[in-house]
């Protein structure tokens, strides 16, 4: 590889790890805008108004040719499978399976998803895992457990079905991030965000209209788009949607799916930090130790520690 080559490589991996913390923090701190949208609509026709948004703002550079799309003569069947995983399969998943069980629960299942992410990219992509890199992920993991385990939470195996669904949710975006690592060599990272929000969009749409039209309540769909302040927060989530489809193909394209997954615990501390600044939630000692364990899995599994001469991590 070249000196310019290797250069321009540095870089987009530099911007890659930089735009991962982002991405963390913005996620963690959109979970305290769901919490405000819950007031005004249920979980899943947020969702479908989170979709209409980001692709309502993304198709207008679209429309304009700012940005232009190119999926003439690319493997298209792939990238439909990329948008069945995540945002239809894992939403969808999420969703029902907090339906039957806690959201705490949800939170210590999610936890583990770094763990799969790694098992599936060093099978299908043959990624190169280091002993360190294993066990700073499994740091990470216990920081966010330890943290729900001191808040008195724990599983509760007689909701069962919510957690078999909220594990398969886990691994569908695990396999979304080992696919999406693999079809970033054929589409940019534009094209599979706006194909990713568009299949999101129209797939919540319909689910939203059939279960509302089943039940005689399309009046409840809409009811919500009269207030200013639903709307507001709508248009910041639907910037947040797009925002993370954006950023997690870059990065994706970038570094190693089993580095990237590990930064989805980092939103745990963020949200932990907004709730505390924002909210008035509480912040204790348990708080502080979990997260110090989790910052320091992310950055043990990104940081590459060379071996001396003549030995060799395994």
């Amino acid at each position: 590889m070249s000196n310019t080559a290797t250069a321009i490589y540095s870089k987009g991996v530099k911007l890659a790890y930089l735009l991962a913390v982002i991405n963390a923090s913005v996620i963690g701190v959109s979970f305290l805008i769901v919490k405000l949208t819950l007031d005004y609509a249920n979980p899943f026709d947020t969702l479908t108004f989170r979709f209409a948004a980001a692709f309502m703002i993304l198709s207008i550079p679209v429309a304009f040719r700012l940005v232009k799309l190119k999926y003439r003569g690319k493997p298209l069947l792939k990238l439909l499978l990329l948008a069945t995983m995540y945002p239809v399969g894992y939403f969808t998943l999420q969703v029902f399976g907090l339906n039957h069980a806690s959201s705490v629960e949800g939170g210590i299942i999610n936890a583990f998803t770094p763990v799969i992410t790694m098992v599936l990219a060093s099978a299908f992509l043959k990624e190169a895992i280091t002993r360190t890199q294993k066990l700073s992920t499994l740091l990470s993991v216990f920081g966010v457990v330890f943290i729900f385990i001191m808040k008195g939470s724990s599983l509760d195996f007689s909701n069962l079905s919510g957690i078999l669904l909220l594990l398969l949710a886990g691994l569908t975006f695990a396999a979304y991030s080992v696919l999406a690592r693999s079809i970033s060599r054929h589409f940019s990272p534009i094209e599979i965000a706006y194909f990713m929000v568009a299949v999101g969009f129209a797939t919540a749409l319909v689910i939203s209209l059939i279960k509302h039209g089943s039940r005689g309540t399309l009046g409840d769909l809409v009811s919500p788009l009269a207030s200013g302040t639903f709307l507001s927060l709508i248009l910041f989530l639907g910037i947040v949607q797009l925002g993370t489809a954006l950023m997690g193909s870059y990065i994706l394209s970038q570094i190693e799916a089993s580095k990237m997954a590990v930064f989805m615990n980092l939103s745990t501390v963020v949200s932990i930090a907004a709730g505390a600044s924002i909210l008035g939630e509480s912040f204790t000692w348990f708080h502080l130790v979990g997260s110090v364990l989790i910052i320091a899995g992310v950055i043990g599994t990104n940081v590459v520690v060379r071996p001396r001469i003549g030995q060799r991590e395994r």
